[in-house]
């Protein structure tokens, strides 16, 4: 390029008077390298100081920042590790809730055909109710069996699959070729075949592709069926059932309401098209509280959930349809922030690091609720010298510690065998028409469950068993107290007298209602009723013997196991309590977050002043200066008075320096951010005002 020119250039842009000119740089090339060499390539290097920087981790380090990195990713490890053990049994569950009715669509699907139905569709009719994903898992599992065996496979219609009756088609068929073949061959599968081309919504490709592969059964499921259009269901319907000699249609319909709701939106001739069966999923409910259930009594378990989670959980679960997918989430959040936020966690993983800070920790330790009312405690005892080294000894505590987590957990299991037990108790002798693992923990957790009405029935009803009752009862009885020596010898002696009671009835105690006897007396012609026992033959006193044993044995196990988790030392390792995280998260109340940030900023934000702000100031966001004036306005807001108001706010602070122009501008500013949240709107009325708008939705 010539300098001259380049030189040039600025003086003629001058003269133009523009403002600004483009210029562009030439670099000739060095005409010492050869014109086709490429250039050297580059090799990244990388500094020491950013070979050797510090993990990261996906916790943060607590403690003020002490926490070393291997606490840090023991927490992770240990989290991770129990949720993997968690998300199995989670799945072991689901996958047993749909195993029956899976086996039923299967077999279904594989014994019937239109011939078995005189040229009808066969077609299964799925009540789903609130457990609306179990549907999705039920149509994977029954799509890999077809596709396993090579029978076929299964295909899910969405309502937005289905705008009209060509896109139906066209995605019938894209999908049940790419179940098998994928994308891919779903294109080679249109390219290369024979004959005239058709369109992407003939049936002839699907007929052709049933031919080639073999395919004896092909499911065409409507996940809502109540979502799709009736007339298109109608016409679609009519069309399938004139392809049945060349492509083996099997429907599937998922229904959330009921069969006869969704047969009335088909005209007769539709509903005569189809024949099959009825089929019915267990509520969302029962599958949500056997995943609890699950969760905290399993003899593995090392963290478990506390009343107040527990109560947000199934409130949750209660007050709107919420999937089991959605239960465990929520489960599963609430795990992460235990270990996420207690530094004192690490306690639960199986080694404790080598770098841990004992100090810091043994700190964290002392400051526990649960373990400064346990020093209160042995102070009380007497024991101020054990006190003392707790205290003062960190090798001391920390060893006590683990014991006592160790403690704690065994009673926690025990807690929940116990719970387990009075469940199934209260099932076996039909003393409550319906109970749950869930409202049996919730007062087990609160340790109201120990002097409850239900224990109560269930010691009483245990003063009547008859021998057979017992059996059944011995044969649930959890191991802790199965193992119990004087319950083996309560076991042994009942077994030795059944072995010698040769009675065609079964043996019962002197307390059941069979062994009272009424007697009538008349004095003075008045009659009396009086109530007494009748004898009892020698084997009914000895089995009345071994109720008594038994019914005593079965209150102190009561009595010594449903204690408060909350009187537990260090309960807030092992248990997790905190009902605020988990409520703010999963139901959140947007309105007050954002009413109390524009009231008080700096209940967010750090304060420039070291005086607590208690009145609008200037160094408030301009948008929380307005709403707190928009506050103190009427209905109708004159737009020119509320600008003088936020005027005088920064003019009273800042005098002659106060810009007018930039006050003006944070004033417009804040007040199409109050706009944009839906506070304020234009006024029909007036037009130099504005209305405060009603604040729905939140």
């Amino acid at each position: 390029m010539d300098s001259e020119l380049l030189d040039a250039e600025p003086a003629s842009a001058l003269q133009d008077g523009t403002n600004g000119q483009g210029v562009y740089i030439y670099t000739p090339a060095d005409k010492s390298k050869p014109s086709g060499e490429r250039p050297s390539k580059r090799r990244k290097v990388v500094s020491e100081k950013a070979a050797t920087e510090k993990k990261v981790h996906p916790f943060v380090s607590l403690l003020n920042g002490e926490e070393d990195d291997q606490s840090i990713e023991a927490r992770y490890r240990t989290y991770h590790q129990l949720w993997s053990t968690q998300e199995a049994k989670i799945q072991d569950i689901l996958d047993d809730v749909d195993s029956e009715v899976l086996a039923s669509v299967s077999s279904f699907v594989r014994s019937t055909s239109p011939q078995t139905y005189d040229g009808c569709i066969p077609a299964a009719l799925v009540t789903v109710g609130s457990n609306v994903s179990s549907l999705a898992r039920l149509l994977a599992r029954l799509n890999g069996q077809l596709t396993t065996a090579g029978d076929g496979g299964a295909i899910v219609l969405e309502s937005g699959d289905a705008p009209n009756l060509k896109t139906t088609l066209k995605n019938i068929i894209r999908f049940a070729i790419t179940n098998t073949e994928g994308n891919d061959g779903y294109q080679s599968f249109l390219t290369d075949r024979e004959g005239p081309r058709v369109l992407a919504y003939d049936l002839d490709l699907l007929g052709d592709y049933v031919r080639r592969k073999g395919i004896k059964k092909l499911v065409v499921a409507f996940r809502d069926s109540e979502a799709f259009d009736p007339g298109l269901l109608t016409d679609l319907l009519s069309l399938l059932s004139s392809w049945l000699d060349r492509i083996p249609f099997t429907l599937l319909f998922g229904i959330s309401t009921s069969v006869e709701l969704f047969e009335g939106r088909l005209p007769r001739s539709t509903v005569a098209l189809l024949r099959g069966r009825y089929f019915e999923i267990h509520e969302a409910s029962n599958c949500v509280d056997r995943i609890y259930g699950r969760l905290q009594a399993e003899q593995d378990g090392k963290l478990w959930l506390g009343r107040n989670i527990t109560n947000v959980l199934f409130e949750k679960s209660n007050d709107s349809f919420q999937t089991p997918e959605a239960f465990s989430r929520t489960v599963k959040y609430a795990y992460m922030s235990h270990f996420f936020a207690n530094p004192l966690t690490v306690l639960l993983a199986g080694e404790t690091p080598p770098s841990m800070r004992e100090d810091i920790v043994c700190e964290a330790i002392r400051n526990l609720p649960s373990f400064r009312l346990y020093c209160e405690e042995l102070l009380d005892g007497g024991s101020a010298k054990h006190v003392r080294d707790l205290l003062e000894n960190d090798e001391i505590l920390l060893q006590h510690s683990r014991q006592h987590l160790t403690d704690g957990q065994q009673r926690m299991r025990d807690i929940f065998q116990c719970v387990k037990l009075i469940h199934l108790l209260l099932k076996k002798l039909n003393l409550v028409k319906k109970t749950s693992i869930s409202d049996l923990s919730i007062r087990a957790l609160s340790g109201e469950l120990q002097d409850s009405p239900l224990v109560n029935d269930i010691l009483l009803a245990t003063r009547t068993l008859d021998s057979t009752l017992l059996t059944e009862v011995l044969a649930t009885l959890p191991t802790t107290l199965a193992e119990r020596a004087e319950l083996q010898d309560i076991r042994a002696e009942f077994n030795a007298l059944e072995q010698t009671y040769q009675g065609p009835e079964p043996l019962r105690s002197a307390h059941d209602k069979r062994h009272s006897v009424v007697a009538t007396t008349v004095v003075q012609q008045r009659v009396r009723l009086s109530k007494g026992k009748a004898k009892l033959p020698q084997e009914h006193i000895e089995y009345t013997k071994i109720i008594d044993r038994f019914h005593t044995l079965l209150e102190g196990y009561f009595e010594q196991t449903l204690q408060s988790p909350q009187d537990l030392v260090l309960h807030e390792i092992f248990l997790f309590d905190m009902r605020n995280p988990l409520k703010e998260i999963f139901s959140p109340r947007p309105r007050f977050a954002i009413e109390r940030a524009l009231s008080n900023p700096f209940d967010y934000l750090m304060s420039p002043s070291e005086k607590p702000e208690t009145k609008v100031s200037a160094n408030q966001p301009a948008t929380a200066i307005l709403y707190q004036l928009y506050l103190e306005s009427g209905s109708l807001v004159n737009v020119y008075d509320l600008w003088q108001a936020f005027y005088a706010v920064f003019e009273s602070e800042q005098g002659d320096s106060c810009d007018e122009r930039t006050t003006m501008a944070l004033f417009y500013r804040a007040l199409s951010e109050l706009q944009a949240l839906g506070m304020v709107k234009s006024s029909r009325k007036k037009a130099d005002h504005v209305a405060k708008s009603a604040w729905m939705g939140l």
